[in-house]
This record gives C-alpha cells, structure tokens and sequence, in this order.
C-alpha cells in the first residue's frame, strides 16, 4: 500500500517552493556583513540565494491536489532542512577550502543549533561567512519552518499543520497564525536585549550579534577558535548564561513574564527543574573534580541547554575527568524546556515519564478501586502525552545508541564517543575532538542523522524516509 501518493506530492512540492524562497532570502543577509567588511565574496550568496529562490518560486506554482496533512507538513519540515542545508553548501563551498560532506555537515549542524565545526581556524573565515554560520543558527533555533511560516502566512490549516511538523504546539494565542507571530516578536526582542548588553559589557559589536544569535538559539557555533574562552571575560560569561537559560526557557513562559513582571519563570515546572538540575549537577562536578566554579557553572548550563558554547578546548574537554563527561553527557540528553530553542529529550517529557513511573507504582500500591490520575501543575495529562514521551525516549536513546556503536567501531574512544554522539543528537556542540574534517565519511554521515534527528524530533525524518519507500516503489 502507498500511503504517499503523486496528488501528495504535488501538495509537499507548493508548500516547499514558499519554504525555498524563504531558505534564499535568508543566503542573500550576509551579503550586508560581505560589502561593510569589503570581502568581495557576494557571489558565494547571490548565486546559491538565487538559486533557491528560483526553484522555490516555481515549485510553490505547482498546484496542490491534496489537503494538508500532518504527513505532509511533516516531509515538508524534513526535506526543507536538507535543502537549507544543502544551499549552506553551496555558499561556503565557493569561498573556503571545504569539500562538500565537510560543507554539508557544517551547514546542518548550523541550521540544528548543533554547533559543531569543520573548520579548524573559524577566525580566519570571512566576517560574512562567520555572520552566515550565526545567521543559520539564529533562524534554526525558532525553527526553519515556524520562522518562516509565521513571516510569510497568516492563520490556517497549513500554518497549524507545518507548525506541528516541527514538533511545537505551544500556542500564546487561539490562533497559530497570531502564536507565530507573537514568538518572532518576543525572539527579536529578546535578541536586541542580549545584543545591547553584550555591547555595553564592551565586546565588539559584530562579535555581539553573533554570540547573541548563537546564544539565544543555544545553537554555540564559534567565532572564536576558543569559542567564548577567547574572551576570558566572567562578565560576558555571565551575560552568555542568562541568554542561554532565557534560550532554553519555554517561549509561552518568557512571553508570560511580561506581563508578570518575571514571576512566570518561578512558576514554570519546566524552569525549576532546570534550576534544580544546574544545582545538583553543579555541586556534583564540584566536589568530584578540580575544576574551577565558572567552568563548571558555564559549561553546565551550556549543556542542559544544549547550547554547546564553551570555556575550554576540544583538547580540555577530552582531558575532563570521566564524573565531568558523564554528567555533562546525562545534561545533554535531559535538554532544555518544551517550547523553547532547546534540544534534548526536553524537560517535559522528563516530567510525564517519571509521573508515569510513580503513577505506577502508586497504583499498584493502592485499593484496587482507586486509580491515581497524573496531573502536572493541577491539570490532568492524558494517556497519549504519556505514550509519546516514552515513545520518543526509546526512539531517542535507539538512533543514540547506533551512532556510538558506529563510532566505536571506527575505533574512537568509548566514552568520548558517546560524549560526541550525544552532544550532536542533543544539539548541542560540546565535542572531546572527534568531530573534525579527517572523521571517516560514513561516521559523519551518521552524525548528521543524529543532528537531524534530534532537531526534528525523529518522527519527520521516520515519515520522510517511509515516504522516499513509496516513490522507490514505482
């Protein structure tokens, strides 16, 4: 049975011209950076942007001959990544010495806040190119297709569909078109806020908006070859640790906060276990090491928001004490808040699988007659929020285990390759020195499934790859 048929096709084909022309404008930014730092390198983005704009252009003439669906925007959601992916491509391709896996990979794990790097020297990058790597993060991180959707659509069946494919249901206001919307807003705003006090701490100006854009997203992608080390400054460690929690935060929650003068964030269950954890893990790492207070603080917080920006080296990181990686590698699992830029698992779903484990119990401690109903801030959760996040967590830890298992086959460490592993499905960016250009061709490739997994929180990519079966059918 086909569950793809050629009328859904033509439907994906409409929707993913609108998302191609989006993916184009976006290449063509840099262009400002390019002509204030007189780079002469605007080819790298006029042709690829253009490129994109025109096969999306054509494409959203194509008419539709199906109603949206979930299964559509979801293969929508998937192939728009690859495809934003691959113009990144195309772009850094055409001004630096990268081949097109490295390039490919560079530009995934920029558009999935990951935040790993192929490049072994990123200052000697051109400021455009360092601007687009940021950029892509920036526009990722609320997600390729919410930011989109929300720029160029207004309220309706396909909004509400694509909004869902990139697993968010989060909604500030009845409409998905106005929720939209109100997040861009709050994200832009947000994103001035941490410019501005970055600036008035003294860092450069470029250097702000790019660590802004990389913060918020907790995307990490370094300017600096030392990544936020390079500044040996606790004053923007610490303003970069507030960007990130605010990053990892749900965006309802932040949107709340206001109106409430901040007191939504005491209030969001979500929040303080984020708090708690940074606590316990933080005097952890303490007592069990040598390491200093602010690099544990930071690279915590770095991790359980899976930001990935760091104090040390891939070279330090590799010389962590196995307590440091191993708490450092459950953080980078847990992840940051439902709803906000985060990776991970997410808090939330954290929060349902142990309410389900002692709903369990308690009921098997229980009378026969009575029942334990699960509720999470006095409203009740229904069964199939349970059965998702349990679903997602062994689908999760699966696709999680087979890219450790190929990267000790390929002979890496046991311990740093989980440590990698994890940090690219979590999105994250933290890496003990595995990832690099010289990584043997299939292990990348499976790094950049783990990033794409955990960006689209695997059931797109499911639905994509059963889809790409029908069409080998014909």
């Amino acid at each position: 049975m086909r569950y793809i048929t050629k009328n859904d096709w033509y439907t994906v084909g409409q929707h993913l011209g609108t998302l191609m022309v989006g993916v184009g404008i976006s290449t063509l930014i840099p262009l400002i950076i390019d002509v204030i730092y007189h780079e002469d390198n605007y080819m790298s983005f006029i042709v690829p942007g253009l490129f994109s704009i025109t096969i999306g252009y054509f494409l959203h003439r194509i008419p539709a001959k199906a109603t949206m669906k979930m299964k559509h925007g979801m293969i929508v959601s998937s192939l728009i990544w690859l495809w934003a992916g691959l113009i990144g491509s195309f772009t850094i391709m055409s001004c630096t010495s990268l081949d097109f896996v490295n390039a490919f990979f560079e530009n995934i794990s920029a558009w999935t806040t990951t935040g790993f790097t192929m490049f072994h020297d990123v200052e000697a990058l051109p400021h455009s190119i360092l601007f687009f790597r940021c950029l892509e993060q920036w526009i990722g991180g609320l997600g390729l297709v919410t930011l989109m959707m929300g720029a160029v659509l207004r309220s309706g069946k396909t909004v509400v569909q694509l909004y869902r494919s990139e697993a968010r249901y989060e909604k500030i206001s009845p409409s998905i078109g106005n929720t939209l919307k109100k997040l861009i807003k709050v994200y832009v705003l947000i994103t001035i806020f941490g410019i501005a006090i970055f600036k008035i701490a003294g860092m450069p100006i470029f250097d702000a908006i790019c660590n802004t854009f990389t913060s918020i997203s907790t995307g990490g992608i370094p300017i600096k070859n030392s990544s936020m080390g390079f500044y040996n400054n606790n004053l923007f460690s610490l303003i970069s640790i507030v960007i990130m929690i605010i990053g990892a935060t749900s965006f309802l929650t932040v949107y709340k906060s206001f109106r409430t003068k901040f007191l939504s964030f005491l209030k969001d269950l979500q929040f303080q276990l984020m708090i708690f954890l940074i606590v316990i893990f933080f005097l952890i790492i303490y007592f069990a090491t040598d390491m200093s207070s602010m690099d544990i603080l930071y690279h915590i917080i770095s991790a359980i928001t899976t930001t990935g920006a760091s104090l040390d080296s891939n070279v330090q990181i590799a010389n962590w004490s196995s307590v440091a990686k191993v708490m450092i590698i459950l953080l980078m699992i847990l992840g940051g808040s439902t709803g906000s830029t985060a990776g991970g698992i997410k808090l939330m779903r954290v929060i349902l699988i142990f309410k389900d484990f002692y709903s369990q119990i308690m009921n098997i401690l229980s009378p026969e007659s009575r029942v334990i109903k699960l509720k999470i801030s006095n409203l009740r959760i229904d069964e199939s929020s349970i059965k998702e996040a349990n679903s997602y967590f062994s689908f999760y830890m699966l696709i999680l285990v087979i890219g450790w298992i190929m990267l000790i086959f390929y002979g890496y460490d046991p311990l740093n390759a989980l440590f990698d592993v994890t940090s690219a499905q979590g999105n994250v960016g933290l890496s003990t020195g595995i990832i690099s250009s010289t990584m043997p061709i299939i292990a990348k490739i499976m790094l950049i499934i783990n990033m794409l997994a955990g960006r689209l929180e695997i059931i797109s990519l499911l639905v994509l790859i059963r889809a790409g079966f029908d069409v080998l059918k014909r």
